[in-house]
């Protein structure tokens, strides 16, 4: 493998994941070859990315007439498509499951995010998926919400691996770790192994910077605010996300050196590792890596789309930065609730999650909408 700065990464104790599959990138081989060239470690999915995956695109046609012919439904044929895409990447990605001793190699899926609000059908739907695609290293999206916490809990006590996603607020991510930790003690007390248990905690960044500078602009806009007052304003822009992120990692490091989690280390269990997401910047003002430079560190993964990939590979710069300057990241965090500023970052949290269910509940939509228009065509053929 070439020396690159994603290479490099990984001596600190940080995977790099992919954002983005598509049967293109299996079938051409360009998927294990960013595994060889770019030390890429596991991939995730969403409903968004199978959108753009299949919507158009001729190669999934022969299994979409298969479908037809065996009279499955939408559904049917959704799945077959994508759990087909989902075990060839999990088999792609299995000699870095075997050689990381569980560690990486995983490829993740969502449960149809129109259940996202509904704990007892994430649960029968998180099951069914693993049971189904039936490879050890897939695992399970499921979105942290207050509805699908209990169902990360009780898919862990059931042995499934889980990648909880759409995690905002540092007071989310604590309740996540709190899931997984019951649902490991549940498994212990049943007396079944949890040393081959893997779960990552998704923390999403870019959209949170995005949306509070979008408040900092309209402010600014006004005109009306004093030079001092600007000054705290534009200290803020583009510095959220990666603070918050640093201090979700102290409660990652309080919580690993607890008691009841290490009565779990006795028992095998491997640590739930805060998976940075959502880290494309958006901004072309920003640095088009600096959600990769600020948070590198020890047991954690960054998931990156193919365009940070390679930016990444070009010219990060990278050092152990997730646990230096946590005492600013605290002040500016606070400093949100600075009269002058005035950002309510609770309820800034709670929308970013309402929207990011829907970002994923559109697509779905939308790809079944489209998926069901190229059925009838084909049918009529």
């Amino acid at each position: 493998m070439t020396s690159t700065p994603i290479a490099e990464i990984r001596q600190y104790g940080q995977s790099i994941w992919m954002d983005n599959l598509s049967r293109d990138l299996i079938q051409s081989g360009e998927l294990k070859r960013l595994i060889d060239s770019r030390d890429i470690r596991g991939i995730t999915s969403n409903p968004t990315i199978f959108e753009k995956a299949i919507v158009g695109n001729a190669i999934y046609d022969a299994d979409i007439e298969a479908g037809i012919r065996a009279g499955k439904s939408i559904q049917d044929i959704y799945e077959s498509l994508v759990f087909e895409d989902i075990r060839n990447a999990c088999d792609i990605f299995w000699p870095v499951y075997e050689s990381s001793s569980g560690l990486d190699g995983y490829v993740s899926i969502e449960v149809p995010p129109t259940i996202s609000q509904d704990t007892e059908a994430t649960i029968r739907e998180a099951r069914r998926y693993f049971q189904e695609i039936g490879r050890e290293n897939v695992m399970i999206k499921i979105p942290g919400t207050p509805e699908g916490l209990p169902a990360v809990e009780e898919a862990i006590s059931e042995g499934m691996n889980v990648n909880v996603t759409l995690l905002f607020s540092v007071e989310s991510y604590i309740e996540t770790m709190k899931a997984y930790i019951r649902g490991l003690e549940k498994r212990v007390a049943a007396g079944q192994d949890i040393s081959n248990i893997a779960s990552v905690a998704s923390f999403f960044l870019s959209r949170i910077d995005s949306k509070i500078d979008d408040q900092i602009d309209a402010q600014l806009e006004q005109g009306t605010a004093s030079p001092e007052v600007v000054a705290k304003l534009k200290a803020i822009q583009g510095k959220v996300a990666i603070a918050n992120a640093k201090i979700a990692y102290q409660k990652y490091l309080e919580m690993t050196q607890s008691d009841r989690w290490q009565a779990l280390t006795t028992q095998g269990a491997k640590v739930q590792r805060l998976l940075w997401a959502s880290t494309g910047t958006k901004n072309p003002n920003y640095s088009d890596v600096m959600y990769v430079d600020e948070l590198v560190g020890p047991d954690t993964v960054n998931t990156l789309p193919p365009a940070t990939i390679e930016a990444c590979a070009d010219h990060c710069d990278v050092a152990d930065r997730i646990t230096t300057e946590v005492d600013a990241a605290y002040s500016l965090i606070q400093s949100l609730s600075d009269p002058d500023v005035n950002i309510n970052l609770d309820q800034v949290m709670q929308e970013l999650l309402m929207d990011g269910i829907d970002k994923f509940i559109k697509p779905f939509q939308s790809l079944m909408n489209s998926l069901e228009g190229k059925v009838q065509r084909m049918a009529t053929v």
